[in-house]
């Protein structure tokens, strides 16, 4: 097999620019046209033959755009006679589609997983996904990383004697775990009832929180419901400080009015597996990046390393 040959999607090319820097390699050109019809065609335009392809496209908004646009990548690469093609997903959107839980849906994460495969993905690299269990959704190899340690080292040199980390829910609550882990502090976690897209029930929290700093940690943040909720129950209990940490900062919706409004929010944290637009930067928002994370799994991946060793102790 040849060396690294990294493409972009049109997603996120900025994570993929830095993702390459870290690999020492060039981010290799394609281009999308757009036909009159709105069809979309994708033409990479640097060497592929026998060459260890990488496409990295998280599927964020517009997430159906994004998707048709990396499966077209994928085919392409597959046409050009790549010897293995890699799908680097650092936010899999279709991972909170995992199960059947009304009548006569479609179970999308499983349906995009094959999709995925049929166009020519050979693996899979993806980062925090909302539902652990898709990951047996694909039939092909997964590395399904984390980013706890790079959010936990954020706060690695504070005073945090008198904090605990928080989970919205129970489904979260071993992510929140391994995060607090890190941190050497307690866990709690909220029992949450979904109403709508929008609208979540927190009706009690599991854990002592009372007085103390908080830590909500969540994967992912789309339009925020869950997090104002909880720290209104958090209100209830005298909780002081309040920090919000979560891996996808999607920010739909109204997320950034509410969080603009919250008072009780003192830091949000999140990293940039999807790009933030300035409209959406909130002045005590950080973005971490991932990129030498993903940069040293595709090192790894590519010489036939042990991806799992760098989670040894956040799994």
């Amino acid at each position: 097999m040849n060396s690294i040959v990294v493409f972009s999607g049109s997603s996120h090319p900025a994570l993929s620019e830095e993702v390459c820097h870290y690999l020492n390699v060039p981010l290799r050109a394609s281009a999308l046209t757009r036909f009159s019809n709105d069809c979309l065609q994708v033409q990479l335009n640097a060497n592929c033959r026998e060459g260890d392809v990488y496409i990295i496209q998280p599927l964020g908004p517009p997430v159906q755009e994004n998707l048709v646009e990396l499966l077209l990548m994928l085919d392409a690469a597959r046409g050009a006679s790549a010897a293995r093609t890699t799908a680097v997903l650092p936010y899999y959107s279709y991972s909170r589609s995992d199960k059947k839980d009304a009548p006569r849906i479609s179970i999308a994460g499983r349906l995009v997983a094959d999709l995925l495969g049929t166009a020519g993905a050979n693996r899979i690299l993806t980062l925090q996904m909302h539902q652990p269990q898709v990951h047996g959704f694909f039939s092909i190899p997964v590395d399904h990383l984390n980013a706890i340690k790079v959010l936990a080292q954020h706060f690695q040199q504070r005073d945090l004697s008198n904090t605990v980390v928080v989970s919205p829910d129970l489904g979260n609550a071993k992510n929140a775990a391994h995060f607090a882990r890190q941190l050497m502090l307690p866990v709690a976690a909220g029992n949450k009832r979904r109403i709508s897209d929008e609208k979540v029930v927190i009706d009690m929290i599991v854990g002592d929180v009372t007085g103390k700093n908080a830590i909500i940690m969540d994967d992912e943040i789309a339009t925020g419901g869950s997090i104002i909720e909880l720290i209104q129950r958090l209100e209830e209990r005298n909780v002081q400080r309040v920090s919000v940490v979560c891996t996808h900062g999607i920010f739909s919706g109204g997320a950034i009015e509410r969080f603009r409004q919250c008072s009780r929010i003192d830091e949000i944290v999140t990293t940039n597996t999807v790009p933030i637009g300035e409209d959406k930067r909130l002045s005590h928002m950080v973005i971490l990046s991932v990129a030498s994370l993903l940069a040293e799994t595709i090192r790894r991946i590519h010489n036939g390393e042990s991806v799992s060793s760098l989670f040894a102790d956040t799994m």
